[in-house]
């Protein structure tokens, strides 16, 4: 087994996992912490691209993780407030409870 085959087969299981995580979860914490499993599996995937790939030397595949990183940071930030602003108005955190908002 290659090196990129490992980094690619341990992203598939890290996605795998988020995936599950965010699907089968009904509390909105652990939803996004699913999401960003997810997300960080697919930097994984960059990283060992521009790392194994035919051009190795440029900075593409960096670029590409510094600006999934800083999407992923505003995800979150976004996310817990809405959260928050969920459980200050329901009282829960529980996503099956939350049938639609209204203004």
């Amino acid at each position: 087994m290659t090196p990129l085959q490992g980094c690619l087969l341990l992203s598939a299981l890290l996605f795998a996992v988020g995936f599950a995580g965010a699907v089968s979860r009904r509390n909105a914490i652990l939803a996004l912490i699913g999401i960003e499993l997810m997300l960080n599996a697919a930097n994984l995937n960059f990283i060992a691209f521009w790392r194994y790939g035919e051009h190795g030397g440029g900075t593409g595949g960096l670029m590409f993780v510094v600006f999934a990183i800083a999407v992923a940071a505003a995800e979150a930030a976004v996310g817990l407030a809405l959260i928050i602003a969920l459980y200050r108005h329901l009282k829960t955190a529980n996503l099956d409870e939350v049938k639609g908002l209204k203004g």
